[in-house]
């Protein structure tokens, strides 16, 4: 059906997007060993695509509610295809780097701002937990093809290369989006009354936001350190630590949508998201352990931990949107949006340092111990809240 069609076609537009955003860890081998730069220097260079991506959040939400997520998507996509060719071809240094990277993070914001429209366009409540679960499986997608890709193209090819091949990728994805996308029908306004602020007086929202960007600690700590503890701790080559983790990372999609069916068949988002914390917290904890005491199990553990740390997170964007109601789902999409890539850009520099200063496992086990305070703060009302009169279900066009 045509939802299903559009739904992949976001979903592929953010998987190419997540491809460069969250993929530079996987080049900080060849950017340590080409460009001279430290761990630390690496771990900035790693947060400049999210700190682009968090200063447009906003600006492309508003440009699509104007324009429609077609326009958005395929003009963003084609932008950061445009800068990633700059920094194959023109680029070098951190200072060059890290600006290209920035504009293609902030143009890579149009997807985080358009993409999620679809499902809340598209689907109603009773399919929109595994909608969503399907659309998130595109950060751990992307993340597991730039790890499978960047490897071994940068060590045949040099960073021209590497960042060449998310150019194309970029510049494919936005042509197909601009040939076969359609924006979804827009709900027709009820009443003249402004909806309730859903901030204003509750602090329900603002929890999950909380905890949704606490979670993004463990899965960014795993996923930009893995490659790089694999090489250092197990003296694996970065082309296998690569390939290892991109298992990881299919595992962390398929998880997604697991937990986005569980989460429409129990009613209820919010529970689940506290109990993966609980367990991903446990798992991480582990993994610290395995770091602090090598082992042939260390690997496992990686993977279980990129896995877990994956599956909540659509999860958080779906119970955001609900419990705002379709006039407001909107800004706090962005609001979460915006928490979670703030978090995001700054954990790869902040947790590189730590890690420069102590060692990999206080990292994990300080990321374990943020992943138990999330645990804490996730509410969780009784029952999920009735859809309102725009979210249930109605007829969509095929």
């Amino acid at each position: 059906m045509r939802r299903w069609m559009m739904l992949g076609l976001g979903t592929a537009a953010q998987t190419a997007a997540c491809a460069f955003v969250y993929g530079i860890p996987y080049l900080a081998e060849e950017l340590r060993r080409q460009e001279g730069l430290t761990l630390t220097q690496v771990g900035a260079l790693v947060a400049c695509p999210t700190a682009g991506l968090v200063l447009a959040l906003y600006a492309w939400g508003a440009a699509a509610d104007r324009f429609g997520e077609r326009v958005v998507i395929a003009l963003g996509l084609g932008t950061a295809a445009g800068a990633l060719a700059g920094a194959a071809w023109g680029a070098h240094g951190m200072v060059a780097l890290g600006l290209l990277l920035v504009v293609a993070g902030a143009a890579g914001a149009s997807v985080y701002s358009a993409s999620g429209r679809l499902v809340m366009g598209w689907f109603d409540a009773r399919q929109r937990g595994l909608a969503m679960g399907i659309r998130q499986t595109s950060t751990p997608l992307g993340m597991g093809l730039a790890a499978l890709a960047m490897p071994p193209l940068s060590g045949a090819h040099g960073l021209p290369g590497a960042f060449g091949f998310l150019a194309v990728l970029c510049g494919l994805i936005a042509v197909l989006i601009a040939v076969f996308a359609a924006d979804p029908a827009r709900p027709e306004a009820r009443t003249a009354e402004p909806a309730p602020n859903p901030y204003r007086g509750s602090r329900l929202l603002w929890r999950i936001h909380g905890s949704a960007a606490l979670l993004v600690i463990p899965q960014f700590t795993a996923g930009a350190f893995a490659l790089v503890l694999l090489v250092d701790v197990r003296g694996w080559t970065p082309v296998h630590a690569g390939q290892l983790i991109a298992g990881g990372q299919a595992l962390g999609a398929v998880s997604r949508i697991l937990v986005g069916r569980w989460s429409d068949r129990v009613g209820n988002r919010l529970r689940p998201m506290r109990q993966l914390a609980v367990v991903t917290a446990a798992v991480v904890a582990a993994t610290a352990l395995a770091t602090a005491y090598p082992s042939p199990l260390t690997p496992a553990l990686l993977v279980a931990a990129i896995a877990i740390t994956s599956s909540t997170n659509g999860l958080s964007f779906t119970s955001t949107a609900e419990h705002a109601g379709p006039a407001w789902s909107g800004r706090a999409l962005g609001v979460h949006n915006t928490g979670q890539n703030l978090t995001a850009a700054v954990v790869p520099p902040l947790m590189a340092a730590f890690i420069s200063a102590t060692a990999y496992w206080p990292g994990f086990a300080l990321a374990a111990a943020l992943t138990c305070v999330s645990a804490v703060i996730v509410p969780v009302p009784r029952t999920l809240a009735e859809p309102s009169a725009e979210e249930r279900p109605r007829t969509i066009a095929a």
